[in-house]
């Protein structure tokens, strides 16, 4: 741990990452990464691949542990506990119950195939959180109808198309009512013509407010969609700015090349 122990956050943004490290091995993935997130707010994350974007979303779900500095979530220190003076690691337990507060949408679909689109959704809030099943079950279909799947609220996910299976995915990860809602590349397995619907599940909620931070390489998304877009590569973050500041000004070299090589590809 890098930061001081004593750090109060009041009045603090949603989420703060301060001089986060992660290395695999000899190999440095996140080189002293610092960003804050508020409450409401939509970050898009862009960069070539190997950039650490990924990594930086898994740690702050923690499934990947940091190496240094620390992460903050709604006033949460995550990972560690002050015992006294020291900090110390949570238990698995501890990390689960922190772990609530975050949904996270994958590339993968990661359903429970033996189960309906309605029990994917209900599952977690029954069995994690012990909501009662009518409840969990009408904030169930009230989910599937946001993300416009309720003509296939009792279809398996052998029966839809990959879009509609990612649908299902973000609607399963709203069912916990995360206060952060992280999502890895969400459209990269999709065939093309099954991207946009997802698109729309993602704008329609950050038109309702909920907090997001996004993993993309849909550029003109990120750009329609974002409070402030984030450029890194090589783990660090190089520039941070509003979608017309990247549009108009593109400052780092790297983050222009970066565009054009998308522009040409799309």
């Amino acid at each position: 741990m890098t930061t001081n122990p004593t750090i109060v956050m009041t009045s603090a943004p949603l989420v703060q990452a301060v001089n986060v490290q992660k290395h695999f091995g000899g190999t440095v993935v996140l080189d002293s990464v610092s960003l804050e997130i508020s409450a409401g707010e939509v970050v898009v994350i862009i960069g070539p691949s190997g950039a650490g974007k990924s990594t930086f979303l898994r740690t702050l779900n923690q499934l990947e542990r940091i190496d240094g500095g620390s992460i903050w979530i709604d006033g949460q220190l995550l990972g560690y506990k002050y015992v006294g003076n020291t900090v110390r690691h949570c238990s698995e337990k501890e990390i689960i119950q922190q772990r609530r507060m975050l949904g996270m949408v994958f590339q993968q679909f990661n359903l429970f195939p033996h189960m309906t689109v309605l029990q994917n959704v209900r599952y977690a809030p029954v069995q994690v959180s012990g909501e009662k099943e009518a409840d969990a079950t009408q904030r169930a279909r009230d989910l599937i109808k946001l993300v416009g799947l309720e003509s296939r609220v009792d279809y398996y996910p052998s029966q839809l198309s990959g879009g509609q299976q990612q649908r299902v995915a973000i609607a399963r990860a709203l069912a916990m009512r995360p206060r952060l809602l992280l999502f890895d590349e969400p459209t990269s397995s999709l065939d093309p013509e099954l991207v946009g619907d997802v698109l729309a599940v993602m704008r329609t909620l950050a038109q309702q407010g909920q907090t997001m931070v996004i993993v993309t390489h849909e550029m003109e998304f990120a750009l329609d969609i974002a409070d402030r877009i984030v450029f890194m590569a090589d783990g660090k973050i190089l520039e941070v700015g509003t979608p017309e500041q990247i549009r108009n000004e593109d400052e780092t070299p790297r983050l222009r090349a970066f565009i054009g090589r998308l522009r040409k590809e799309s």
